[in-house]
């Protein structure tokens, strides 16, 4: 398991087993997506401020494309709030 789902997983009290929703959409997430990529922002890779849940749907619809960003941020904020 790589470190940043690790992460994720602890933060949020999530096990592999569990059903974890797409922060996007609630349906069942598969991918830890960084909202600022890896390769651009190194220094978030395992901030939690920057990993968060999404279904594949979501991941391959509004990963990494600039004009969703501030739309994954938001609803980012919103789940780290909540816990």
């Amino acid at each position: 398991m790589r470190t940043y789902t690790a992460i994720y997983l602890d933060y949020f009290g999530y096990s592999v087993a569990d059903f974890i929703p797409c922060e996007v959409c609630n349906k069942e997430a598969k991918d830890i997506h960084h909202i600022f990529a890896r390769s651009i922002r190194k220094d978030l890779v395992n901030d939690i401020t920057n990993i968060m849940a999404v279904c594949r749907e979501c991941h391959v619809k509004f990963g990494d494309q600039k004009q969703h960003r501030e739309m994954l941020i938001n609803k980012h904020q919103k789940k780290i709030s909540e816990r």
